[in-house]
């Protein structure tokens, strides 16, 4: 039974949360049945093989343990933090007579901005400009007029931030293209920057990780001219000898879509450690336009067609200067930073 099997994940989900003996402990641990490949959301995924009238009491009670949970690990967390906090200021003592350091440590630009800064520098050249939007959306604007479907998985609370019932934290910076499409006429050539939030955390991914998109909307608009600047950008960013490759996918809001691949800029295609010895690594999405996507916008699809393509920030800072994990980006840590002084 599904309730009995609930039951004992959160009972053994408890335990190793009381079990932990601090935040970095009890993180784990939460990731464990939590994360995005955890537990509970293996359980989610089998929810598909239950009949259409089981499958809403069943999605309801996965919630309601999994609400029940995360509430007992907040608590929990909040509880270790203050005994390691206590316990900090007990084992500490300084004195505050003693003279200041004379050599304070100067910080620098976070490699984050400086590698959206060198993105849209090399896009501008081929006409993009950047346009900006809200950090909270409309569901409207991040997902219905982008074509996602109503029963559309990114939809659901394990992946999205609600706000209320017709409000997100944007899940992509797509919402301003939309914004964009609907306030200014064609033809567009847009940039869209920023950051973006969903429910992901461990070593490759981030709640709240940066994006910059791009849309150009004109007259007879086609694949070639979206592998010509994203074939220019790629070797801009990574080296001129960086080869792409284009891998059939699916995006709701683009049809054909693809996935961007560029040869290793570690090994340069001969197969390493970070590109799993392929010589191949995955570095955005991209694809023309949907019709119900503009036609959502006012355009007329008989006269305009679009592109649209993105990449994700941390990962194409992570490939260019060998980072391995994703967390060191949020840690504000002035010696992770002053590495990248210089470095574009």
């Amino acid at each position: 039974m599904l309730s009995e099997q609930l039951d004992q994940l959160v009972e053994d989900a408890l335990g190793s949360f009381k079990a932990a003996t601090n935040s970095k402990s009890l993180y784990d641990a939460k990731v464990k049945y939590l994360g995005k490949s955890g537990k509970f959301t293996e359980i989610l995924k089998g929810l598909g093989k239950l009949s259409k009238e089981e499958r809403p009491a069943a999605g309801k009670l996965v919630n309601e343990k999994k609400k029940e949970l995360e509430e007992a690990y907040s608590q929990i967390l909040s509880n270790l933090e203050t005994a390691e906090l206590n316990k900090k200021i007990e084992g500490d003592f300084f004195n505050f007579s003693f003279p200041g350091s004379s050599e304070a440590q100067i910080g620098s630009r976070h490699p984050i901005g400086l590698v959206i800064e060198e993105m849209i520098s090399i896009l501008s050249r081929l006409g993009f400009a950047v346009r900006t939007g809200p950090h909270i959306e409309s569901d409207e604007k991040n997902f219905s007029k982008l074509n996602f479907p109503k029963d559309h998985p990114a939809r659901d609370m394990q992946d999205t931030f609600y706000i209320g019932k017709d409000h997100v934290l944007r899940t992509h910076t797509s919402p301003i293209q939309i914004r964009t499409m609907e306030t200014e006429p064609p033809p567009l050539r847009i940039l869209a920057p920023g950051s973006v939030f969903r429910c992901d955390s461990d070593i490759s991914h981030s709640p709240n990780f940066y994006q910059v998109e791009g849309l150009y909307v004109d007259k007879k608009v086609s694949m070639a001219h979206l592998k010509g600047i994203i074939g220019f950008f790629v070797r801009e960013f990574f080296g001129e000898k960086t080869k792409t490759r284009f891998r059939p996918s699916y995006f709701p809001f683009t049809e054909p879509s693809a996935e961007v691949d560029c040869t290793c800029p570690i090994c340069k295609g001969k197969g390493c450690r970070t590109c799993s010895n392929s010589g191949w690594i995955e570095i955005g999405g991209c694809g023309l336009v949907h019709p119900n996507v503009l036609s959502s916008c006012g355009l007329d699809t008989d006269k305009w067609q679009g592109l649209a393509f993105g990449f994700g920030v941390e990962r194409m800072a992570m490939i260019k200067f060998g980072i391995s994990d994703i967390r060191l980006f949020n840690e504000n840590l002035v010696n992770f930073s002053n590495q990248f002084n210089g470095a574009l």
